[in-house]
């Protein structure tokens, strides 16, 4: 597309967010000649908490670093321009020309936008859950719980997110152990499985107060809410599955969100606003999988490429 004056300062699309959704709508821009910016304060998003990937298309267990390495040399072939490390502070996305402004005070001009900011997992805030990270602690029993095969395992929370890690984990693994803070509140199909397989133990009304181990996990420390007992469960393996929080903030006054804070987009990754797309895990669409989201970060660009060719 040809500008001339101040136009060349007015960017086809801006992109915030560097996982997979936000690096392959970047490589659908960039291949359809749209002056494109990637604004993201880091590249992987969620991808740097699993433990390895084994269900992406071409890659046979391949570690998360070893993906988004790829995913950045991907987008970086394309010579787009990126500013990683920062976060943007603000939007204004009415008009034809939408703004975005970052930490540093800088704003930049696009005709339009994708939100790819994804979900963050909800912690469990111990100490040394950043330390264990992807050393046993995960977050997404179907990226992950393939490789916990004969391992004895636990699952953080009692709804329905932690209830399907551990039917999936019961196939693989050789014991599981749910821990919530709560009684069950699952559905009462998925209670009935878990509670007639030998495999599983049950800690209702328990809190998870300590993880163990130096370089990988090595067990957990539990402690009764009704007696204060505190027990240890050896184990190889923490599936934290207590939700998923959207990064979705930055627009929860001017999109359309869901109960789940998600973004609404229709089959197309549009918004409610003209220009103004989003993809991936902070939107409504189903299966928060790095393949979906790649999916549909190239949905979105080739939907904002529609959108500014019908404007010319």
């Amino acid at each position: 597309m040809t500008r001339s004056g101040n136009e060349r300062d007015i960017y086809d699309v801006i992109i915030i967010g560097a996982g997979p959704a936000g690096m392959s709508g970047a490589i659908y821009a960039a291949r359809k000649l749209l002056k494109t910016l990637l604004i993201s304060k880091n590249v992987g998003g969620q991808v740097t908490d699993a433990w390895e990937i084994d269900n992406y298309l071409g890659f046979s267990q391949v570690d998360p670093a070893g993906l988004i390495k790829k995913f950045n040399e991907h987008v970086e072939k394309f010579g787009l321009e990126r500013i990683i490390g920062k976060e943007v502070t603000s939007l204004d996305l009415a008009g034809e020309v939408k703004s975005v402004t970052t930490s540093d005070g800088s704003t930049f001009l696009s005709r339009t936008v994708i939100i790819a900011t994804g979900k963050r997992p909800r912690k469990l805030g111990l100490p040394e859950e950043k330390k264990l990270g992807g050393k046993g602690i995960a977050y997404c029993a179907t990226c992950d719980a393939p490789l916990f095969a004969d391992a004895d395992v636990a699952v953080a929370g009692g709804g329905n997110s932690a209830l399907e890690a551990a039917l999936d984990l019961i196939k693989i693994a050789n014991s599981v152990s749910i821990v919530s803070l709560t009684p069950l509140t699952g559905d009462p199909i998925y209670q009935d499985k878990l509670q007639n397989s030998d495999k599983v133990t049950i800690y209702t009304e328990y809190e998870i107060t300590k993880l163990l181990g130096e370089k990988v996990l090595e067990g957990v420390e539990i402690r009764s809410l009704k007696t204060g007992k505190v027990e240890r469960l050896a184990v190889e393996g923490l599936f934290v599955e207590i939700g998923l929080i959207p990064n979705s903030d930055i627009v929860k006054d001017k999109l359309n969100l869901n109960k789940l804070g998600e973004i609404v987009v229709d089959y197309k990754c549009h918004t409610e606003i003209p220009g103004v797309f989003a993809c991936g895990d902070v939107t409504n669409v189903p299966f928060k999988q790095v393949i979906v989201a790649a999916g549909e970060g190239a949905k979105a660009a080739l939907a904002a490429y529609e959108y500014l060719i019908s404007q010319e």
